[in-house]
């Protein structure tokens, strides 16, 4: 459903980027619930700073999925953004619910983030086809937080050879050098 819209887009071009705008408020409501599940449920080691870090990432989908509504808005379409819409219509696959544990939720959600981020990429790339700087610029800041989180969540999974992340070798870094010891720098 599209209605009059005098942003000075095209109508086709502005009906591709509504509908591309829907497809990524259903990635960003799905991607809210499905941190959500995590932080509901996570356990184990480092339970208080990553269910900390979980509602933070939960509360950034939230923020990107009004921006991605109220961009749709404005270029004169529909913001469908029920729960049984965004089921529909998210390209996320559905969360581990065997995921208990610190680690298992991690890398659900780094799997996760790291598809909500390649959509956001694909946005951008889209936006800039229709030459639509403005869904442009949201989906690049939009893409920065997310990328942040990403970072922040792979960060718990660092040294963590199912992550496909190492660890520099004891006493050295990547390179081989010596890393300095800070425990024993005085000030």
């Amino acid at each position: 459903m599209y209605t009059t819209s005098h942003v000075n887009l095209p109508q086709d071009a502005r009906e591709e980027l509504i509908d591309m705008l829907n497809t990524l408020l259903a990635n960003a409501i799905d991607m809210h619930w499905q941190v959500k599940q995590a932080h509901w449920n996570i356990r184990g080691t480092h339970f208080y700073s990553r269910h900390l870090l979980f509602d933070e990432v939960a509360k950034h989908a939230r923020k990107h999925a009004d921006s991605y509504a109220e961009r749709a808005g404005a270029l004169g379409g529909y913001a469908q953004g029920t729960i049984r819409l965004a089921t529909n219509n998210s390209q996320l696959p559905e969360y581990d619910l065997q995921a208990v544990d610190g680690e298992a939720h991690i890398r659900a959600l780094v799997e996760r983030v790291g598809r909500y981020a390649a959509s956001l990429r694909d946005g951008i790339d889209k936006s800039e086809e229709a030459n639509d700087p403005v869904t442009a610029d949201i989906l690049t800041q939009t893409l920065g937080e997310t990328e942040e989180d990403l970072w922040f969540l792979e960060s718990h999974l660092n040294g963590d050879v199912r992550a496909g992340v190492t660890m520099p070798p004891k006493g050295g870094n990547r390179r081989g050098r010596q890393a300095e010891d800070i425990s024993q720098a005085t000030t």
